[in-house]
């Protein structure tokens, strides 16, 4: 039961600061992380394994950071200067850990609540979200996986149309799940802005505040926006809260908003 769910914020190799938030929950709650479970913090290699062993305890969606391991581990990117990855990279169970990364889906609905990392384009319907996160599921999880993720980064198309097909339509689907912040009421997306509300470009909404969002209504809990900080609302849960960058780690009960943090360095 959702009662028994709570979402914690963006990991980001974090796990000590998991660690001591998870003794102020239930020891039976389940638990949804809505990606980036890896990267730029120091436990990238520990947080994979701890998410692995949690089995069906754990859902988790993909998110920019997680997908970025799985093309660097290919070499089809080269890792950043920030990155913390090498530890994955050398690890003697390097390939379980791979193949479970991309595994995972990007859009999970349970409960009445739809989560992504990222957001979903105002267009999309919580059906249409989850057709399409499947669609980019079953390419990641099947034999084509290195062909996809060679043709994944770009920001063009930056907006939906029905008729996109191949590497371009699957394309959108990933920016819009795991990179969205704002975008235009037709769905045009916005990559280059990261900062907080009140720096949306003219012309541009975050995603969540577009009028006739095929989505509102249903719940939806997000992570990725860290400049955005907690974010409670009817059906809206933003709970990224800036681990990795020394703020806090959140987690939420999905039935009642409770609000559980520590505080991260």
């Amino acid at each position: 039961m959702n009662g028994d769910t709570w979402a914690i914020g963006d990991l980001q190799g974090c796990l000590d600061c998991l660690l001591r938030l998870l003794p102020q929950l239930p020891g039976e709650a389940r638990l949804w992380m809505p990606g980036d479970l890896v990267n730029r913090g120091p436990r990238s290699l520990d947080s994979l394994r701890w998410a692995m062993a949690q089995g069906e305890r754990l859902a988790v969606v993909l998110g920019n950071h997680d997908l970025h391991l799985l093309a660097v581990a290919a070499g089809i990117r080269r890792a950043h200067r920030t990155d913390t990855l090498g530890d994955i990279l050398a690890a003697p169970d390097r390939d379980a850990l791979i193949d479970w990364v991309r595994s995972r889906p990007l859009a999970h609905f349970e409960h009445g609540w739809l989560m992504v990392h990222a957001g979903v384009l105002p267009q999309w319907s919580v059906e249409r979200t989850l057709e399409l996160a499947d669609e980019v599921h079953r390419m990641l999880a099947g034999p084509r996986w290195l062909d996809f993720l060679r043709e994944m980064y770009g920001n063009e198309p930056a907006e939906w149309s029905d008729s996109l097909r191949g590497h371009d339509r699957l394309r959108v689907v990933v920016n819009a799940l795991t990179r969205i912040r704002f975008c235009t009421p037709a769905g045009r997306m916005d990559f280059a802005a990261k900062e907080g509300l009140d720096h949306a470009p003219a012309g541009y909404l975050p995603w969540f505040e577009v009028p006739g969002r095929a989505s509102a209504g249903t719940p939806i809990v997000f992570g990725h926006w860290a400049a955005l900080g907690f974010m409670d609302r009817p059906d809206l849960l933003a709970i990224d809260t800036g681990c990795v960058w020394g703020r806090e780690l959140t987690a939420a009960r999905l039935s009642d908003r409770t609000v559980r943090r520590v505080q991260c360095s």
